[in-house]
């Protein structure tokens, strides 16, 4: 057999060694990410390889090799896996070459430290033909074997991140770094995948709620793993990233609703305080809480305008993604309405401040303590236009369709 090099297009670029005159394309591609697991991919390529036999279905297994100093890619060959070599280190890295470089429509992913059981390939295949784009597993419906899970990850890790995702991006899913899950060669296209790291987990399931595609669970069983060695996984490291990722994804939790909330206290407390000190019994509120609702005005303000271009950035990148907030902007937002806004307040501010600097004048610069209040929301008034003046230019560049002028 003569080996031929293929170089994906991406930046993450796999080589495989398939050979020159391939078959018809397969119905399954069995994807294994590899690193030093020379003690089970045998096992897993097998077990693989035997299911789909079972199934009646024509299928392949590509091992995603990331680097192995061990006899794993010799063994994966040895046993008719097709090897794809990845020099990006990274769990998502190693995926996206061997995802890239499957032939078969429906592709199936887990790892190949037979931690899933990869006898157990037709609900995932079952699932896809009912129309679904993502079939995830879901351990936590399916059992966890003693062993097989840390703790911290079972009860706390897991959890706790599943829940922040399904409600960052309202997804169905249970059970969102489960290993296993399978996959058509078109979902994953659309799904628009980047992330080289553990997180590439979350980030699929996030793409696909982006791009509106349609997505299940089926409870598996997670068993303890056969390596033999400490797991790549790092805690800490990774749980950051997955948190890291959620956070980028979802700016509506992000930015617009903080935003939001502090925009709207800030302009509460400046219009309660705008005359002068609120007194209402024993209770005070003087300037201090004037710059506190300054300060939240401001804050809220600059938070929105990156939410609003947060969410521009998402669309490009998932243009199924539907926000009736851009759609809104899209179709009233133009540069010139926002500079005469931002002008316009600026404007109002310095004339308000220039009265009062003439009023000082004519008296002489005697102290005028009762103008400090309206003097402060006069003078945030006027950073908030000049934040908007800018901030339109980059709304502009960002929100206006191609064929607007």
């Amino acid at each position: 057999m003569s080996a031929a090099t293929s170089v994906l297009e991406r930046p993450v670029a796999p080589v495989a060694t398939p050979p020159i005159d391939l078959p018809a394309a397969p119905l399954v591609s069995a994807v294994m990410p590899c690193l030093n697991e020379a003690r089970t991919i045998g096992d897993c390529i097998r077990k693989a390889q035997a299911c789909m036999r079972e199934l009646g279905i024509d299928g392949e297994v590509v091992v995603a090799d990331n680097g192995s100093s061990d006899r794993s890619v010799e063994i994966a060959r040895a046993l008719g896996a097709r090897v794809v070599h990845q020099p990006v280190p990274g769990y998502g890295a190693a995926l996206r070459a061997g995802i890239e470089a499957a032939r078969g429509e429906i592709i199936i992913m887990a790892d190949s430290d037979d931690s899933y059981d990869w006898g157990a390939l037709g609900p995932f295949v079952d699932k896809i033909r009912e129309g679904y784009d993502l079939v995830m597993g879901n351990r936590f419906a399916g059992g966890i074997e003693d062993g097989a899970m840390p703790a911290l990850h079972r009860y706390l890790g897991n959890p706790v991140l599943s829940l922040i995702s399904r409600i960052a991006f309202r997804a169905p899913i249970g059970d969102f770094h489960c290993g296993m899950r399978a996959f058509t060669r078109e979902a994953f296209r659309r799904m628009g995948l980047r992330s080289n790291g553990m997180e590439f987990a979350t980030e699929m399931v996030a793409g696909s709620a982006y791009s509106g595609l349609r997505m299940a669970e089926i409870p598996i069983r997670l068993y303890p793993d056969n390596r033999g060695r400490p797991p790549h996984l790092r805690s800490f490291r990774d749980g950051w990233r997955h948190l890291r990722l959620i956070a980028t994804y979802a700016p509506d939790h992000l930015y617009l609703w903080p935003g939001s909330v502090l925009f709207a206290a800030g302009i509460a407390l400046m219009s309660l305080l705008l005359t002068g000190p609120f007194v209402h019994g024993e209770l005070y509120l003087g300037i201090h809480f004037l710059v506190l609702g300054g300060l939240c005005a401001l804050l809220g303000a600059n938070v929105l305008l990156m939410g609003i271009l947060a969410k521009a950035a998402v669309s490009v990148r998932y243009p199924a993604l539907a926000s009736p907030l851009l759609k809104r902007l899209k179709a009233g937002f133009t540069l010139e309405r926002g500079l005469v806004l931002g002008g316009s307040m600026i404007v109002a501010g310095f004339v308000f401040d220039a009265t009062l600097l003439a009023r000082w004048i004519g008296s002489y610069g005697i102290p005028m303590d009762d103008t400090v209040h309206p003097a402060f929301v006069a003078t945030i008034t006027i950073v908030l236009g000049v934040n908007l003046v800018f901030g339109s230019f980059l709304m502009h560049l960002m929100l206006k369709d191609e064929d607007r002028t």
